[in-house]
């Protein structure tokens, strides 16, 4: 593709650091539009690093801006998922997925 990057490519890239993954993980638990001052306080991080990777995860359209709001004279903005590529779902699915006893995830047996 001239001139650019596929999307796939870009999410993939994206969904390498470890923040990403945690706030779009936050964003499809909640399933309905939040802005980054409430993930950072949902999630336990500062607005400014967290906001950085909003952007970024809209950038490669895993998610999308809903609406602005004017509030104590700034501009909050809204966001909701939108990722809809099956790999990135599963992957983050797999990902938080509870561990049992040696790194395995719960109900699977030893080799």
């Amino acid at each position: 593709m001239a001139g650019g990057k596929a999307k796939g490519l870009d999410l993939f890239n994206a969904l390498g650091h470890p923040m990403r993954r945690r706030v779009l993980r936050e964003m499809l638990d909640v399933r309905a539009e939040i802005s980054p001052r409430e993930l950072a306080a949902e999630l336990g991080e500062q607005l400014s690093a967290l906001s950085y990777h909003v952007r970024v995860l809209a950038e490669c359209g895993a998610i999308e801006l809903v609406r602005t709001e004017r509030i104590r004279g700034s501009t909050q903005h809204f966001y909701r998922p939108v990722i809809s590529a099956d790999w990135a779902l599963e992957a983050l699915e797999t990902e938080q997925a509870p561990r049992g006893a040696k790194g395995r995830r719960q109900g699977e047996e030893s080799p």
